[in-house]
């Protein structure tokens, strides 16, 4: 089993690999604008999946996906050689959900936004119940009431 610090390094390297090279590699035109965002390796450098995310809209995403799928063989042929390593992981293509999850938290910060306005409108004529300021405070009398008394043993000195 390969260390973890080197199943990095084959990850960056194929990472860097396939991405400068994939549409040269595929050579179709219906190829989305493809951009690989992030490669795991197993310990043992025996599996790689390959993340990516596409630019476009559902049926380029398929048709991409599609033809990675169809191209497999030819990228992880074209990986085992620039790699040099002894075998050649195989390659799994997995659509990443990052534009997915991004439009999910703009939603997801947008409905915050607006219940913060709601909320803004609604306090702005509000009043407090009781007292603007509810905690207790030492008052004058009460310091002059403390000065009077005093504590126990002070006078036996």
């Amino acid at each position: 089993m390969a260390d973890e610090a080197r199943a990095r390094r084959v990850a960056d390297r194929i990472k860097t690999v396939t991405a400068a090279n994939l549409e040269a590699i595929v050579k179709d035109p219906d190829l989305g604008f493809v951009t690989v965002t992030d490669v795991r390796v197993t310990g043992d450098l025996q599996h790689a999946s390959l993340f990516y995310t596409v630019f476009g809209d559902e049926e380029q995403r398929e048709t991409t996906a599609r033809l990675l799928e169809a191209n497999k063989g030819r990228l992880r042929s074209f990986v085992g050689k620039q790699l040099g390593i002894r075998l050649t992981p195989t390659l799994e293509w997995v659509a990443d959900a990052i534009p997915e999850n991004a439009a999910h938290l703009e939603d997801l910060l947008r409905e915050a936004r607006e219940r913060d306005a709601e909320v803004a409108r609604t306090s702005a004529g509000a009043h407090y119940a009781g007292e603007a300021d509810p905690y207790r405070k030492e008052r004058a009398e009460d310091l002059e009431d403390a000065d009077d008394v005093e504590a126990p043993g002070a006078a036996e000195r």
